[in-house]
């Protein structure tokens, strides 16, 4: 029967082995190996991996934890992009980003930290490189929350230019709102018997916002619907209107007058599955 020791003398030499592997070098049965690896990672004397091989975790010291990175070709191509990311970066701010990163920053246990830090009073999430100690993070941090402020007043000034916008310049805005690309998708809110719960004008003539009921063989559904008029979507367009339906809680339908990337259909058919897709 395999010994605390020999397994220990195993992991110490070559990091980062499965239960398997030790099996190989020294014999004995899987599950007696497994049982003796649980009670080592239990008596913290060794670690184990969030990622995996088949269902096996990888065990290895803490001092070996650079050994991880190997890892990284057992990931999605997805959470390898975010694996880069986060090297690159060091620390990443989790309230700022789209949906599909928040979920893969959760994925990649192994090479991206939780990190808690006090903005204004209240605790945020940021994501910290794993290899990186605090002492160089923290003025990244800094940096990031002070640079997220300076960005944060520009919508406050583009709030009180719109109130004197209103009251100074409404026939004005009015034409806006009935300009060709409302008008034209108006009409094909018509044509398919589309009614509008809720209209918001993010960009003249370019970007619209609504929440719209669509007739269905069950009934009348609410969906989020976000229309653009943009000669090329891109993936970043998608994902922004997927996020903002999962917010609502709401299926998405994205309307374009133009055609999407090839990173966006490939996205739409792996990604933003139940998102529906109109051109006109």
């Amino acid at each position: 029967m395999p010994t605390k020791e020999e397994i220990l003398s195993i992991i110490r030499e070559k990091g980062l082995v499965i239960p398997n592997q030790i099996k190989k070098i020294i014999g004995g049965e899987t599950f007696l190996i497994g049982a003796i690896l649980s009670e080592l990672v239990k008596d913290k004397k060794i670690k184990i991996s969030n990622t995996k091989i088949g269902n096996s975790p990888f065990y290895y010291f803490s001092e070996q934890k650079t050994k991880l990175l190997e890892l990284k070709r057992f990931l999605n191509e997805k959470d390898r992009r975010t694996v880069d990311l986060l090297r690159d970066k060091k620390i990443i701010r989790d309230k700022n980003q789209e949906l599909l990163l928040k979920v893969s920053l959760r994925n990649i246990k192994d090479f991206a930290k939780p990190l808690e830090v006090k903005v204004n009073g209240k605790k945020e999430l940021f994501w910290k490189w794993f290899l990186s100690p605090l002492s160089e993070i923290e003025p990244i941090v800094k940096k990031l929350i002070l640079r997220d402020k300076t960005i944060l007043e520009e919508p406050k000034q583009k709030k009180i230019e719109e109130k004197i916008f209103k009251k100074e310049n409404l026939e004005t805005k009015k034409d806006v709102i009935k300009g060709e690309f409302i008008k034209k998708l108006h009409n094909y809110f018509d044509k398919k018997q589309i009614e509008i719960i809720e209209e918001k004008i993010i960009r003249k003539n370019s970007d619209v916002e609504l929440q719209v009921l669509i007739p269905s063989a069950v009934g009348k559904m609410t969906y989020f619907c976000k229309a653009k008029n943009k000669k090329k979507c891109n993936d970043g367009d998608l994902s922004s209107a997927y996020i903002k339906g999962q917010t609502l809680k709401l299926p998405v339908m994205f309307i374009t007058t133009g055609e999407i990337t090839k990173k966006a259909k490939e996205m739409l058919n792996n990604e933003f599955k139940g998102l529906v897709l109109k051109r006109f």
